[in-house]
């Protein structure tokens, strides 16, 4: 979702890279190399647009593969066929020598250059066009530079605050490298954020522009993150102010004080606001109730299914902000991945948080769950979610012939078309024959970046946190979401059943403590609504919700009941060509290095990271390092920090709780 601007090749300074790399100073000096110079651009609102829409970079679908439905491997929702070693297994992630492109100010020099080339020009006037849309594109400036800043504090949590370009002087990068109190960032994103509202339209270029609704949904977030993490964190060193804090080591922040309850409900109150008039401007888009679509209709069949993969989201108006697709420039494969399969899976833990749409839990007395000896089973009666976003069997796969099906998961098949767990994502499929043809990559359906939804969730989640309780805005939208989702609205059935011994959900602990019965409902809500969106790691970290993840075996679906008596896990042997009759079994579960699924000893349930335990480091589960909430800075960046730019201990950046100052050892 990226554009390049060529229209100076001076303008290429922008791209710095860390504080105290080169700068390009020398190189503005030289003479153009064309016929437009830096004084020359940002005089035409055209200038304006092309500079801010070349810095648009989020998530979306792309190239091979499911797309941003990857998002969420190497959680408790998801896996893909290799673990994440160097995130659970203890000792793995090393302090690196340099930080690998994360602690970069490359994007943040370039708005900060925009901000110092524009802002004077538009105060007197001098940018030719519709002042609108200046302030428009001035307003998604700020959106921009305030993301690229919530992506550093999700990473690194204290971060320096940067609003200018920089010379290239030592001292200067040395002093504008200490890093600031997380707290302090995370206002100034939202400082950043409420410039943006202030400018921004509220339509904009059929949503595949940000607008203003995209702002204050983005501050709701921000806001809540901060004060999760301020929440759930506290009494660590990965909050200012708490004990062990490695920030309160630096003269520069003598003096430093945080009230954190303070700090707390000024987040929750910003999330509360603006997410409130996100969501109070924006209709869930329906659920038809309509499981699969009939005959050969591929369209109008469930308008909340269709709105993850239509051509035209914009007619969505939960969708805030979309990427769109042309044949001629920019395709995906999404739903060709999706069909074959996609090197990924969602795990039996994911699925079974979903309740019935009688609002019960699947343990619960009287919930009428059916078991899960077949995918089909294992979705009966439950949250629509799951029946219309997880491929069972029997679910349609073409619209040309009713006969075809999902069918058996491909367990065994070549890993970029594996499913993992057994158990398929179906969301973001397309049932229009033209999405998938065969095996090209000619998917034009969007890509959904920001949805309304988030605004209603985040709204009760905040609420919850701020005043430990529903109030009337909270329970309205928690009942508009499960109303869509086809569950009973009377969240509190669901509540009063919970026994969170029986939740396989990360996200039941904060730290070493369960939550209560309401919060955990909150956040398995937000679970189940933004499956395969990319939200669940940073949940996670927000809630501190890993603290407890020690010997996690990840399971998929039962393998070992039924579902291994499937046709395609066996074959006729044939010699010369010739079928002898007799029938191979596909599936080698010895534990050898050949072995293809994991043995029904161990488990009924597949086991993906069980199927060979020789040099296997994950075969006893994931375990959590509680350095890994946040990045370790690289040692050449600390040195480069330091007064004689080698020494990383009189850094004027310090490293983070748990992370050593030397490239190598692991963290503690």
């Amino acid at each position: 979702m990226k554009l390049k601007i060529s229209k100076n090749i001076a303008l290429s300074c922008i791209a710095m890279g860390g504080l105290l790399l080169s700068s390009c100073n020398d190189f503005l000096d030289r003479e153009p190399l064309d016929q437009v110079t830096p004084t020359q651009y940002f005089n035409a609102e055209a200038d304006l647009a092309a500079y801010t829409v070349s810095y648009y970079s989020f998530p979306v679908h792309s190239g091979w593969g499911v797309g941003t439905l990857n998002l969420d491997n190497g959680t408790d929702n998801q896996a893909t066929s290799n673990a994440n070693y160097n995130m659970y297994v203890k000792g793995n992630w090393k302090v690196p020598e340099n930080a690998g492109g994360n602690w970069n100010f490359s994007r943040i020099r370039a708005f900060n250059y925009f901000f110092e080339q524009v802002l004077p020009k538009y105060e007197v006037k001098s940018i030719q066009g519709s002042e609108k849309n200046i302030k428009h594109y001035i307003g998604e400036m700020y959106f921009l530079r305030a993301l690229e800043y919530f992506n550093k504090l999700k990473m690194f949590g204290d971060f320096p605050i940067v609003t200018s370009t920089l010379v290239d002087q030592h001292n200067v990068l040395m002093e504008a490298s200490k890093r600031r109190p997380r707290n302090e960032v995370a206002r100034f994103i939202i400082e950043d954020l409420d410039k943006a509202i202030d400018l921004m339209q509220e339509s904009f270029k059929n949503k595949n522009r940000l607008t203003k609704n995209a702002a204050l949904l983005l501050k709701s977030r921000v806001a809540l993150y901060e004060a999760s993490f301020l929440t759930y964190h506290r009494g660590t060193p990965r909050v200012p102010g708490e004990a062990g804090w490695p920030g309160a080591n630096m003269d520069y922040n003598k003096g430093f004080s945080i009230n954190l309850d303070a700090e707390i409900d000024y987040f929750l109150t910003e999330a509360m606001e603006s997410s409130k008039l996100v969501a109070d401007q924006i209709d869930l888009t329906p659920n038809s109730g309509n499981l699969n679509p009939a005959g050969t209709a591929f369209s109008n069949w469930n308008p909340y299914f269709e709105m993850f993969a239509a051509e035209d989201m914009s007619k969505f108006d939960e969708v805030i902000f979309w990427k769109s697709y042309n044949a001629d420039y920019t395709t995906h494969g999404v739903s060709v991945y999706i069909r074959n399969g996609g090197n990924y899976g969602l795990t039996k833990g994911f699925v079974d948080g979903f309740v019935m749409k009688n609002g019960l839990p699947i343990y619960a007395t009287g919930s009428g769950y059916a078991g899960d000896e077949s995918i089909m089973k294992t979705k009966a009666e439950r949250d629509d979610r799951l029946q219309l976003f997880l491929a069972g069997e029997e679910d349609r796969l073409a619209t040309s012939n009713d006969t075809t099906f999902f069918g058996a998961p491909n367990i065994i098949g070549l890993e970029e078309v594996r499913d993992v767990t057994g158990y398929r994502m179906r969301k973001c499929f397309s049932y229009d024959p033209a999405q998938a043809p065969g095996s090209e990559l000619m998917c034009t359906y969007g890509s959904i970046v920001y949805r309304g939804v988030e605004a209603y969730l985040n709204y009760l989640e905040a609420s919850y946190m701020k005043n430990k309780s529903i109030d009337a805005t909270a329970a309205n939208y928690w009942r508009a979401i499960r109303e869509r989702a086809g569950v009973d609205t009377d969240f509190n059935k669901t509540i009063n059943a919970t026994n969170l011994a029986l939740e396989n959900d990360w996200g039941k602990y904060s730290g070493e403590k369960l939550v209560d019965a309401t919060l955990f409902n909150i956040r398995r809500e937000r679970r189940n609504e933004f499956m395969g969106e990319g939200m669940r790691m940073d949940d996670l970290k927000r809630w501190r919700a890993m603290d407890m993840v020690k010997n996690y075996v990840v399971e998929g679906f039962n393998l070992w009941d039924e579902a291994y008596k499937a046709k395609n896990y066996y074959e006729e042997v044939k010699v010369n060509g010739v079928p002898t009759g007799e029938i191979k079994n596909l599936l080698i579960s010895d534990g050898s290095a050949k072995a293809n699924v994991s043995n029904k000893s161990l488990s009924k349930y597949l086991r993906p990271y069980q199927k060979v335990q020789a040099n296997n480091e994950v075969f006893n589960g994931y375990n959590w390092s509680k350095a890994n909430y946040l990045y370790p800075i690289g040692v050449r960046e600390l040195q480069l920090a330091s007064p004689n730019q080698d020494d990383a201990s009189q850094s004027t950046i310090y490293q983070n709780p748990y992370w050593p100052v030397t490239s190598g050892p692991a963290a503690e």
